[in-house]
């Protein structure tokens, strides 16, 4: 409470210090429709012979701040447009309203819109789903955007295919595959959204999201809480769904690939009845994928319908549904477990066994949104949710490894069910008391989250008199046959015996107050939030915790396209989990203080960002470093540190020429260990994260001459000091990691083909870590170079 009251007193010395050189400005706002009343989005708001512009939103709604008193000429043009220009006065401390009214049809500003929303790598504004009422630049947050046209792009499909190297300091250590995404951040694994909603259900995450009826993704740095529910310090990604836009359009796209990928997506976007109130967007993709490993599939199709139907001019109420099916090679078969080190065997090898059944998944859920315009500054939304997700399967982890590279490879049941129910209840609005402008969030979260899995059958493959020889594989009839498991009996009961149950309840209710000074040049947050959860794992007894956190941040504009911000947050997270001794389950306490500079360059075309931080997390479960195979113990840690530094770089640098670069620094540590743990010492290095993480992506496209529209794009990854993701490190220490990828592209109007190669320098590059219990290393290969081939065509 120190750490508030001083936060709040500095916060008031620099408003007080900056009242005596405030100037009184004006601000303009409006809204841009076509002749027929729809809104147009993306266009580009400015006044003549002046640095202030801005874009319209998707709601056609424009502000300009901070204008200086006097006449001026507004235009609003965009490419492909006529210019529309109004001659405007504005006196100190006026609010101006003025509305465009252009003569275009919304069917003649489809490609602007379209250029404008996906042709981008930077977005400055962020999803409704995140219920910020502000344009990134001024939240006291760093909130980086992976665009859909950086998505395309780069080819990839879904979440684990290459996305977060659009991110700074975002890894993924132990893969999983093409089953979970698991990206760890600032120290610790982030929680999983979408559309607003927190959708992990179990330790493992949701499967990973098919790019098809992805429109971008939302990586938001330190707490967030306050916008999207529980969940780690460490931040976040929020999947924001494509949704309706109102045009007449659709995409059709063929992908071949190495490894027997073959892809084919359609996106289908129209109006269902001629006023433009009810519309569809339809998204399906089917995918057929092979790997570089022999006998491994992940095959997939999806198929995800949206209804939107405006209500009134108000209200608009949007139907979202989402089917994703998957047949996979089960868990586990990408690892290879070696007694001598890392990369001990070509990267082709295998453990998995032909005629093993695939793992078959069905995941669906439905989405239900709300929201109505009581006027221009006050907003309601509401929105729930409904998830089912259904797998049958096994995984597969050797039971014994030994020194002369043999193995005994064992496969195990993995059946698991899970629901989940999902509502929110939210209001946006601004007002403004005598010269402070008040943007607020209030609103209240509710769930219900059950977990059930059956891992409590295993069956060993290869006997101890014929184990599987790492040197020479034989992927003939297994020693010891194949697995015959129960799945008569319920999984209901089935989990009960494994200890497979998970569930959680919580509720939550929160308010925001950003109060904006000196015509919302700073900016002062002040927030607070109640979480009541009931949790519980493996079976145990539930965990029930319920606390106030508050949220203090400051946000100051030097000049329209610079910010600086600060805040500090205290960390709640309920968790669950068994003790070997029995113990009390405490909830994750802890504090979070971040500073950083945001920057707009030449117009708005780029963005910088600059964020410096330190969280502190105290009673945090991890697992038990003494486990043996089938226990699922944990341990508290104590306390741990997690601290760094981050900077990220995205947009158009020139005409032609667009760039994303991160790079981050991350050190996290044990700085406290509590009594009676072994396994773990102070200033122990956290598992899961890479000291120096550094990525690029530079596309350059032609803008003229014969071959206009094609061009080249590439990228590299590196990271150095990576941690492993076990506590148990053994001797030797993951390398550092480098992949170069690129290709070339050519667009004309409808029609584009993409060609990427990845691993271009044919590096064997792998994640790993050590397993005690087994006295053996184990690792993950990637691919080595590969490539892909994309045609698409829009109608």
């Amino acid at each position: 409470m120190n750490k508030i009251r001083l936060f709040s007193l500095t916060a008031g010395m620099l408003i007080m210090n900056l009242m005596a050189f405030a100037q009184q400005f004006a601000t303009i706002k409006g809204t841009i429709t076509t002749s027929n009343g729809k809104p147009a989005a993306y266009i580009s708001v400015g006044l003549k012979g002046n640095a202030h512009g801005t874009l319209t939103d998707d709601n056609g709604k424009f502000i300009i701040n901070r204008v200086k008193p006097g006449t001026y000429t507004i235009k609003a043009s965009a490419v492909g447009i006529n210019a529309s220009e109004k001659s405007i006065t504005v006196v100190a401390g006026e609010i101006k309203m003025i509305d465009f009214v252009l003569s275009e049809n919304d069917q003649a500003l489809e490609e602007v819109t379209v250029a404008g929303k996906n042709n981008r790598y930077k977005i400055s504004l962020p999803s409704a789903s995140l219920r910020l009422n502000e344009p990134l630049l001024e939240a006291p947050q760093n909130i980086q955007t992976v665009t859909g046209q950086a998505i395309k792009d780069q080819q990839i499909i879904s979440m684990s295919d290459g996305l977060i190297r659009n991110v700074s300091g975002a890894v993924r250590v132990e893969h999983w595959g093409d089953m979970y995404t698991n990206i760890t951040m600032r120290g610790s694994q982030i929680q999983a959204m979408r559309n607003g909603f927190n959708v992990v259900s179990s330790y493992w995450g949701p499967l990973t999201e098919d790019m098809s009826f992805v429109d971008h993704i939302e990586f938001v740095k330190g707490p967030a809480g306050f916008m999207l529910g529980n969940g780690d310090p460490s931040g976040m990604y929020n999947v924001v769904t494509k949704k309706p836009t109102g045009f007449n359009r659709g995409e059709v796209s063929f992908t071949l690939g190495s490894f027997d990928l073959y892809r084919t997506t359609v996106d289908f976007d129209h109006k269902l009845t001629s006023d433009g109130k009810l519309l569809l967007r339809l998204n399906a993709a089917v995918q057929n994928k092979g790997s570089f490993r022999p006998y491994e599939q992940n095959d997939r199709y999806s198929f995800a319908p949206v209804l939107s139907y405006q209500i009134t001019n108000k209200t608009k109420l949007t139907a979202e549904y989402t089917f994703q099916n998957a047949k996979m090679t089960e868990v586990g078969s990408y690892y290879i477990f070696s007694p001598k080190g890392y990369a001990a065997f070509p990267r082709e090898l295998t453990l998995t066994q032909p005629g093993l059944p695939a793992t078959r998944i069905n995941d669906q859920s439905l989405f239900l949104n709300l929201q109505h315009n009581f006027d221009d500054n006050w907003k309601l939304t509401a929105q729930a949710a409904y998830f089912k997700y259904n797998q049958v399967g096994t995984s597969s982890w050797p039971s014994a490894v030994n020194a002369n590279n043999t193995v005994i490879r064992s496969v195990s049941i993995w059946d698991a069910e899970s629901s989940m129910k999902l509502a929110q209840l939210f209001i946006n609005g601004q007002l403004k008391t005598g010269g402070i402008n008040h943007r607020i969030l209030a609103g209240f979260d509710g769930g219900k989250k059950n977990y059930i899995a059956d891992w409590g059958q295993s069956h060993n493959l290869d006997l101890p008199t014929s184990p599987f020889d790492l040197n020479n594989p034989d992927y003939g009839f297994p020693s010891n046959g194949y697995p015959n498991f129960d799945r008569i009996t319920p999984l209901a009961q089935r989990a009960i015996n494994a200890g497979g149950l998970m569930d959680s309840k919580y509720l939550s209710a929160y308010a925001q107050d950003e109060l904006g000074f000196f015509n919302n040049k700073v900016r002062l947050t002040l927030a607070g939030r109640y979480t009541y959860v009931s949790q519980s794992a493996w079976g145990g007894s539930p965990d029930k915790a319920k606390h106030v956190t508050p949220r203090v941040g400051l946000s100051v504009s030097i000049d329209k396209n610079t910010a600086i911000y600060a805040v500090y947050d205290e960390a709640f997270t309920p968790q669950s989990g068994l003790i070997r001794n029995g113990g009390k389950v405490e909830p994750i306490t802890g504090t979070n203080n971040e500073i950083g500079i945001k920057k707009d360059w030449f117009d708005g075309k780029w963005n910088t960002t600059l964020s410096a931080y330190r969280i502190f997390k105290q009673n945090e479960l991890t697992a038990d470093p003494t486990n043996t195979p089938g226990q699922n113990f944990s341990v508290v840690l104590g306390e741990k540190r997690a601290q760094g530094i981050e900077f990220d770089l995205r947009g158009k640098i020139t005409d032609g020429l667009t760039l994303i670069a991160n790079y981050a620094y991350t050190d996290a540590k044990v700085t406290e260990v509590t009594p009676g743990v072994a396994g773990i010492n102070v200033g122990d290095v956290i598992p899961g994260f890479a000291r120096h993480v550094s990525n690029a992506w530079l596309t350059y496209t032609l803008q003229q001459g014969p071959l206009k529209g094609s061009g080249i794009s590439g990228g590299f990854t590196y990271l150095a000091g990576r941690a492993t993701d076990t506590w148990s490190v053994g001797l030797q220490k993951l390398p550092n990691y480098f992949k170069l990828d690129g290709g070339l592209f050519y667009e004309r109007q409808k029609f584009k083909i993409t060609g990427n190669a990845f691993n271009i320098l044919n590096k064997y590059l792998f994640s790993g870590s050590y397993y005690q219990w087994l006295n053996a290393y184990y690792y993950q290969a990637e691919a080595p170079r590969n490539y892909r081939l994309s045609v698409a065509y829009k109608f």
